[in-house]
């Protein structure tokens, strides 16, 4: 049986690719997109998870969810990084559907209640509609299979500040509510993500063997692979989002490290995803009794990309 996921989104260019990753494989049911501020406004991100929805051929409904961090100011928008429109200014046409009236945290409370210990979690960007769904019936956190998150940084550097990760960034305390909820989690941060390059020559191939889903990644991707050729100097975008899906279908592609996490939520380091490792004990009270999460510290990323490659290469 195909795996249930719920894909929670601020898409994003590489959301989309994430998005479209798990739309296009068998082995995974994509039965809802749920949406949050972060790489645009959430109105936006609503407006391109129906554009993928039914790009990608599924009958996933969409439900919008929050618009601001939960205790702080937003953050701006990262229109810089993936473009106006978020999916690198190529102004796809508006998608027809139309969102749910449910909130996002409704329809995540609804779908793990109607299908207890089957849904996995995947959350993309900010963690407020996961937060608020906590919030609003805590007893989901036994009834979710999995949370795979793309976020964090353990030992490396952030890309938003020299400790932060974009997506604990823009809403650390919904991040803190879920790493130390009682449920199992899956961090995907810098760690692995920024081992692994995407390039242009691979989604061209994907281009010409799927032309329509591969011919909106390649356009959108051209605005983000730009932006990181100036940033960082290198030739592709490091693979982020997508690598969620990738953990879903293969865990063992990646090395995961158990540890305990909290999240700073003021400061010079707001939004540091602070990682205890198993075994770790301290006499500071914070650390007591916290869940563990599954780490991810090193992938095969030759693999990784080879299954995103042959996966969106397929047509339906």
């Amino acid at each position: 049986m195909a795996r249930k996921l719920i894909i929670d989104t601020d898409p994003g260019v590489d959301d989309a690719m994430a998005i479209l990753f798990a739309m296009q494989s068998p082995q995974l049911d994509v039965i809802g997109l749920t949406t949050t501020f972060g790489n645009v406004c959430v109105e936006r991100a609503t407006e391109n998870a129906l554009i993928l929805a039914e790009l990608g051929n599924s009958t996933a409904p969409v439900a919008q969810g929050v618009s601001v961090p939960l205790q702080m100011p937003p953050k701006p928008h990262a229109e810089a990084v993936h473009g106006d429109d978020g999916l690198g200014n190529i102004h796809w046409p508006a998608s027809q559907r139309k969102p749910l009236s449910l909130s996002a945290a409704e329809f995540i409370i609804e779908q793990v209640r109607t299908n207890p210990g089957q849904v996995t979690l995947i959350a993309l960007g900010p963690l407020g509609n996961l937060a608020q769904a906590l919030t609003l019936d805590p007893q989901i956190a036994d009834l979710v299979d999995e949370v795979i998150l793309m976020g964090g940084a353990a030992q490396t550097f952030g890309n938003m500040s020299p400790v932060a990760e974009a997506n604990i960034f823009n809403d650390p305390h919904a991040a803190d509510q879920v790493f130390t909820a009682p449920w199992k989690v899956t961090m995907i941060g810098l760690d692995v993500t920024h081992q692994v390059l995407l390039t242009n020559t691979r989604l061209m191939r994907i281009q010409q063997n799927n032309p329509k889903i591969g011919d909106f990644l390649y356009r959108s991707a051209q605005f983000y692979i730009d932006f990181y050729r100036n940033l960082h100097g290198v030739d592709g975008c490091y693979f982020h989002d997508a690598s969620t899906i990738a953990y879903a279908l293969d865990p063992s592609l990646f090395k995961v490290e158990p540890a305990a996490i909290r999240v700073a939520c003021e400061g010079i380091a707001s939004g540091q995803t602070i990682v205890c490792p198993k075994g770790m004990s301290f006499p500071e009270p914070h650390w007591d009794n916290l869940p563990l999460v599954d780490v991810c510290m090193q992938v095969d990323s030759e693999r990784m990309l080879d299954l995103f490659e042959q996966t969106l290469s397929q047509t339906q």
